[in-house]
């Protein structure tokens, strides 16, 4: 039996609660993710009764859940909503879900990256759940004047031992003017009826029926398309524009320039834009203003040196030739080490620039008024977004409210919302509704790029084969990229880790996660080429190493938990039926090895149970 307090906040739980009271809400926007069937249609209830942040309930039991995070392709929309389900007690098919809006009172954490949504969000999306049960049975408990001890819930229904019984949807209202307990009990995982079970995605309909869901597909009445010009090339900005032509054609209202992010402008992290000087066309379509912008006179002028691809190349293998003053992390004595080696294995990997190319293009909406501001677009940082707009606009960020749309891919092009305060500033500009469109041109020269990459490898054997020194030497644009402490730091007695960044006009962002994806790429891929010099099947050798960083550490983050992941990998792809003539005879015996532990482990039941299964086949 698990606990929680309701602490966590609890503040915007009472808010919500007490402001809802019986309150009534009607409608759905077509921003929700799962429209109701045309069963549920027939039974929409009269009235809607606020619970918490997270959910309400209908008069007749019908359900809905807000998911507070930005939806990119990782299913948060359906997964997050799953988990407050699950502690509400409810039957899934009774649930509607709506995408939430920015609410960073109600909601924390209205983030999508770092692969963390559900993570950071389980212990409050469980608590909301649990907590909207336990007010639905303190209202049950008070009406039928019974202990809330002998109350249970399933399905939506909570019963008494009497033969009392009442749907959710009876006690929705009396439950809304309830007060928040302060501790609340969680579900056992074994009796998760919702959570780990396959669960279709509440989005699929209205993807494969091609049905309103992404900023793409927002209209407003009233509302224009706006397009960008920004510099040809990293390193120049406008001069002058001659719009007279353009602003002539069919369908144009306006021809202007706009400074996104003024001078002295308080920046986000998010903040990442290397053109916020733009040349603007606003018009009444997509297609009247793309013509127009064909027939701009701009020119423009270099602020700093251009930059080519052989220029980047030229610059970090530079700074990989020559030793950091300081470096990153040194073990031991790696000078002697590689002096001593009876072997040395050198590798140099890169990679280049690389553009997003989502296959959503950049947009957003924005309706600016005087007193307000309404954005609506697809943005994995909504909350940053509004900061940079309450700057720029000068509005308060509880003026300025952000409502998000499903992505067409991001997965960190989408984390730099510059393109969302463009449409503000331009709406502020036109005083009107208008729609920020980029073209495909737009997004792909526009920067944000994932940083170019230089890293250089080296290994020292002795004569037994044993790993003995390892060196890494990387170099990134605008950033650093070697990871100090990251494997095989810690499991080498002499180690030495040398970071350099390259300086570059270009603007760069994280593309999925970051510098790991190639750095991590290029890690493992080097310790195989290790492992095959040194004769070893590559788990068993990496299995080597974490047990010698546990016999003797050398400051490596948790090794016994990185040794478990890679006996557990190992261990789940044999057992997905590999025939065993094509796994290593090393890797036979590191698995021999480990059955007997997996099979013996309770909190790895489900590997324990096959553990048995496996030994057969090897």
């Amino acid at each position: 039996m698990t606990f929680i307090k309701t602490t966590y906040n609890r503040r915007s739980f009472l808010k919500v609660s007490a402001s809802a009271s019986g309150g009534l809400v009607l409608g759905f926007s077509w921003l929700a993710s799962c429209s109701p069937t045309a069963e549920q249609l027939v039974q929409m209830p009269e009235e809607w009764f606020n619970i918490n942040a997270f959910l309400k309930i209908g008069d007749n039991g019908l359900v809905t859940i807000m998911s507070p995070n930005p939806e990119i392709g990782q299913n948060v929309k359906t997964s997050m909503p799953m988990i407050v389900a699950e502690e509400l007690d409810v039957i899934w098919k009774d649930v509607i879900v709506e995408q939430a809006g920015l609410d960073t009172k109600k909601y924390t954490r209205q983030l999508a990256g770092g692969s963390q949504s559900i993570r950071q969000g389980w212990q409050s999306l469980r608590m909301a759940g649990a907590t909207a049960r336990h007010m639905l049975l303190q209202a049950a408990a008070k009406q039928w004047s019974v202990p809330i001890s002998e109350l249970s819930t399933e399905g939506g229904i909570i019963t008494h031992p009497s033969g009392k019984s009442a749907g959710y949807g009876e006690m929705a209202s009396a439950a809304a003017n309830q007060n928040v307990p302060e501790e609340v009990e969680l579900k056992n995982p074994e009796d998760f009826k919702i959570i780990g079970k396959p669960t279709k995605n509440v989005d699929g309909p209205k993807i494969i029926k091609g049905e309103p869901l992404f900023g793409l597909d927002y209209q407003h009445e009233d509302m224009l398309i706006a397009m960008i010009e920004h510099p040809p090339a990293f390193g120049m900005k406008l001069k002058s524009v001659d719009g007279s032509e353009a602003r002539s054609m069919p369908g144009i209202k306006d021809v202007f320039t706009i400074d996104s992010l003024p001078e002295g402008t308080e920046k986000q992290w998010s903040d990442v834009n290397a053109f916020p000087q733009l040349v603007v066309v606003v018009g009444n379509t997509t297609w009247e203003v793309m013509k127009a912008k064909k027939a701009l006179k701009i020119e423009w002028e270099r602020v700093s040196e251009g930059e080519s691809t052989l220029d980047y190349k030229e610059g970090l293998t530079k700074l990989l030739e020559k030793p950091a003053e300081e470096p990153a992390r040194k073990d031991g004595d790696p000078d002697w080490a590689f002096k001593n080696a009876a072997l040395v294995i050198e590798k140099t990997y890169t990679a280049p620039f690389l553009a997003h190319n989502t296959m959503e293009p950049m947009n957003f909406f924005a309706n600016v008024t005087s007193d307000r501001a309404e954005l609506v677009g697809p943005i994995q940082t909504p909350e940053y977004m509004s900061k940079t707009a309450s700057k720029v606009l000068g509005l308060p960020e509880d003026k300025i409210a952000i409502m998000m749309t499903r992505m067409g891919g991001g997965f960190g092009r989408r984390l730099y919302g510059h393109f969302g305060i463009e449409a503000a500033v331009i709406s502020q500009k036109i005083n009107a509704p208008v729609k920020l469109i980029y073209t495909r041109e737009d997004d792909m020269t526009q920067g944000t790029y994932r940083p170019a990459y230089k890293v250089k490898y080296r290994a020292a054997l002795d004569e037994n084969n044993k790993l003995i020194g390892f060196h890494v030497r990387g170099a990134g644009t605008n950033g650093s990229l070697v990871f100090a402490n990251r494997f095989p730091a810690g499991t080498v007695d002499h180690y030495l880790a040398e970071n350099y960044v390259l300086d570059s006009n270009i603007s760069v962002g994280a593309w999925r996660a970051p510098r790991s994806n190639f750095i991590a790429c290029a890690e493992q891929s080097f310790l195989d080429e290790v492992a095959e010099a040194a004769g070893k099947d590559p788990i068993d050798f990496r299995l080597e190493l974490f047990d010698r960083a546990i016999a003797n550490p050398l400051i490596l983050n948790d090794p016994e938990k990185m040794a478990d992941v890679t006996r557990d990998f190992l261990f789940e792809t044999v057992a997905k039926g590999e025939s065993a003539k094509y796994i290593p005879k090393d890797t036979k015996r590191a698995l021999r090895n480990i059955i007997p532990e997996l099979a013996g482990q309770p909190a790895r039941s489900e590997v324990g149970r096959d553990a048995l299964a496996l030994s057969e086949i090897i």
